[in-house]
């Protein structure tokens, strides 16, 4: 079955069960792009959208449409690919002017349509292959049309996103069984890089996090704007068909500094490390660095917790290593040893009673960030970035 064709089947059972519950979510003062109220921006980002014509992709119960037309003076097309949920909007606002209801599907839509001068979706786009969705909405945007939308970043189990183009099991959870479905939950450079591409300038990104601490969802709001088409185009190809000759290694290392120390773990080869590893392809290094942490020590942290210190860069052999320290603000958890890591038996160590045998890179980490540590390692250049108001040491919330 192919990811659409299981998305709308879900989503026809989720409008069928609120269907018949009789559930209706009332008109709202604003849009939120994501499930708390309060947290982030409304409807206002969307701009002036009096008269204006404005797509409402996957539409659901169409309260947001509805919300648009009236407080915005908006001309919404509201169009829903599940039959049930497209039916739950026309029951209860079918007759709404400034509203036109439409069930199918939103590709073949917007092939036929006249141009939109806004275009929003509310977690839907991860529902779509970008690949397709992406150009799609270029060609039926007018020039400089905003598009927004909200996507998952980070779901409830604390899984992060990915930093490839593929779908991934997720579930749209209610108080019955949860439903499975399949999503695109990008890394945010990623979605940046795709709309880039496709014809749009990403304006603005942002994490909207829940206001209970503890829960670890996290969604992306996403501002772009379509741009004018261009008439010829610059050409860019490799040097050759063969990937070029590996001659770097780029990773990220995580100071973690608590009440009873400095985490450290011991590698299976023997050194003693701090929490970190390799920044894999489209990944940001606060991303990477959120990541290991949570690979290699099952703690929690969220990018916006991250300082980067700077860049650290040696040899061994052949290889260039670049090597960038952080420090986590604010993490959530205990450290253990995780199954299939290399790194583990974490422990507390006191600044004043480090252990020997660190390894290379984290002892160059540590002297970049306190330089008065009495810690020998092989020399390293080191690029420090701006620093922020931040502290260099923080404690579990």
């Amino acid at each position: 079955m192919s990811v659409e064709a299981r998305n709308e089947q879900a989503w026809t059972l989720y409008g069928q069960r609120q269907l018949d519950r009789g559930f209706m979510p009332p008109v709202p003062e604003a849009i939120k792009w994501a499930p708390w109220d309060g947290v982030g921006p409304g409807s206002e980002i969307l701009g002036d959208l009096i008269g204006r014509r404005v797509l409402d992709i996957g539409s659901g119960a169409g309260h947001y449409a509805v919300h648009l037309a009236r407080a915005h003076g908006a001309r919404v097309t509201a169009i829903e690919r599940s039959a049930t949920q497209h039916a739950r909007a026309t029951l209860h606002h079918g007759g709404e002017t400034g509203v036109d209801w439409v069930h199918g599907d939103v590709i073949e839509h917007l092939r036929a349509a006249e141009p939109y001068e806004a275009a929003y979706a509310v977690g839907t786009l991860a529902f779509l292959d970008p690949h397709v969705s992406l150009p799609a909405l270029r060609d039926a945007l007018a020039t400089g049309a905003p598009l927004v939308f909200s996507v998952l970043h980070t779901d409830l189990h604390g899984h992060g996103p990915s930093t490839t183009v593929a779908p991934r099991e997720q579930q749209i959870r209610l108080r019955q069984e949860p439903i499975p479905v399949d999503m695109f939950v990008l890394v945010p450079h990623l979605w940046e890089d795709l709309l880039t591409s496709y014809g749009f300038q990403v304006e603005a990104m942002q994490l909207l996090t829940a206001p209970d601490a503890d829960d670890p969802v996290v969604h992306q709001l996403i501002r772009a704007r379509r741009l004018p088409d261009r008439r010829t185009r610059i050409s860019s190809r490799p040097r050759s068909q063969r990937p070029p000759a590996p001659h770097a290694a780029v990773g990220v290392g995580a100071i973690v500094l608590g009440d009873q120390g400095l985490l450290l773990g011991r590698h299976r080869l023997g050194t003693i490390e701090l929490p970190g590893g390799t920044v894999e392809a489209g990944e940001a290094p606060e991303e990477a660095v959120v990541r290991e942490l949570a690979e290699e020590t099952g703690l929690t942290a969220r990018p916006k917790d991250v300082l980067l210190l700077g860049t650290l860069v040696d040899h061994v052999g052949d290889v260039v290593r670049v090597t960038i320290g952080a420090v986590i603000s604010h993490w959530e958890g205990e450290p253990a040893t995780q199954p299939d890591e290399s790194v583990g038996d974490w422990r507390w160590c006191p600044l004043d009673d480090l252990p020997s045998e660190l390894f290379e890179c984290s002892a160059q980490i540590l002297t970049a960030w306190r330089p008065g540590l009495p810690i020998d390692h092989p020399p390293a250049h080191f690029t420090p970035y701006a620093r922020r108001t931040t502290p260099s040491s923080g404690r579990k919330p």
